[in-house]
């Protein structure tokens, strides 16, 4: 069975995340559109973001580094 990307939690055919990161990544995505809108601000700088929020949960903190290493 295929692993996550973040964690070693298997994964489903159809994401490169588990369960709980395939969430969080949704959430991020679909939230940096209203984000974007609001504050023209782009990827990286919104990653960044989220990362200092402390309301911020920690699946989503690990997916946040993960795709700000990818950004690298």
């Amino acid at each position: 069975m295929p692993k996550c990307k973040v964690c070693d939690k298997e994964r489903n055919e159809k994401s490169e995340y588990c369960e709980s990161h395939a969430k969080a990544h949704e959430n991020i995505v679909r939230k940096y559109d209203k984000w974007k809108k609001a504050l023209d601000i782009k990827w990286k700088d919104y990653l960044t973001e989220i990362l200092k929020n402390p309301l911020t949960g920690a699946w989503a903190k690990e997916l946040t580094q993960q795709l700000l290493i990818m950004e690298k």
